[in-house]
């Protein structure tokens, strides 16, 4: 007879290792998506403010500053050059048409020019170097990101803000400052040139109506404008930059983000600082 052995219950194996308990132990809570816009605003007001104070902190990277403001110059002159044109056409040709109607031909010259110079220019402006400039440093920075570029810098001590974002930052607000200038002028000469010859204007009433409405203030907010607007299209291209998922299709996403998360911010501000112009600067005459 054979004796049979004792038949062991299911169980777990002898060499299970227990899990631990986690009576009383708080889990952890995943992050919302409904606060990801929130965060994400917060991050980029940290790296604008952290660009400003990086401005004024030696060394300054002056070779970047050139090279990047060259580039950004480059890619965007031309293209501002001939977009202002049909602005300033499209402005005259619309006040023109709408000062005939009430009977005021003798204000179109203002009312054209002030809106070009005013509106229109700053708009321009920050609009081509988000789309081209903004762009390509977007590009720049997610792709020094993916390769890993940037960590090794912060291994070796080097702050990525101050080596290549602030430079950028720069170069696109200085872009713009100049940029800005030009679009006025030959939005200008685009308006004066529809209205008298097109519309059939006086070239006398067309410049004494701008010289009655228009006051020095006007080209100071302009170029304001065009300094914040670069700054805004700098600071959101290098902010979506130097944050790309998904590697080299994180990349590109992030180009495109930037520009649309730029012309968002650029609407909205323009409407606040023109909002707040017109209550501090009193109208000429009044």
């Amino acid at each position: 007879m054979t004796a049979q052995l004792p038949v062991r219950p299911p169980g777990p194996p002898e060499d299970a290792v227990p899990a631990p308990a986690t009576k009383g132990v708080p889990e952890r809570r995943q992050p919302s998506r409904l606060l990801a816009p929130l965060r994400q605003t917060g991050q980029l007001f940290a790296l604008g403010l952290a660009v400003a104070r990086a401005i004024f902190r030696r060394p300054f990277q002056a070779r970047e500053f050139i090279e990047q403001f060259w580039f950004i110059a480059s890619v965007t002159i031309l293209p501002a050059a001939l977009v202002s044109i049909p602005f300033g056409a499209v402005i005259a040709l619309q006040v023109g048409s709408l000062t005939q109607q009430l009977g005021a031909q003798s204000f179109t010259g203002g009312a054209s020019v002030l809106a070009v110079i005013q509106q229109a220019s700053p708009l321009i402006v920050a609009l081509l170097i988000a789309g081209a400039g903004g762009s390509a440093i977007c590009a720049d920075l997610g792709s020094r990101k993916i390769r890993e570029e940037l960590d090794a810098m912060e291994v070796m001590g080097v702050s990525p803000v101050q080596r290549l974002v602030v430079p950028r930052v720069l170069a696109t607000m200085f872009v713009a400052v100049l940029l800005n200038g030009l679009v006025s002028v030959v939005g200008t000469l685009g308006g004066y040139f529809f209205n008298v010859i097109m519309q059939g204007g006086t070239p006398g009433a067309y410049l004494a109506s701008f010289s009655a409405l228009a006051q020095l203030p006007d080209l100071y907010i302009s170029e304001f404008k065009a300094l914040i607007f670069g700054f805004l299209a700098g600071i959101v291209a290098a902010y979506r930059g130097l944050n790309p998922r998904g590697g080299p299709k994180g990349v590109g996403d992030a180009v495109n983000q930037s520009v649309v998360i730029t012309f968002m911010l650029l609407f909205f501000v323009n409407m606040v600082i023109t909002a707040v112009y017109l209550q501090i600067v009193p109208a000429k005459g009044s």
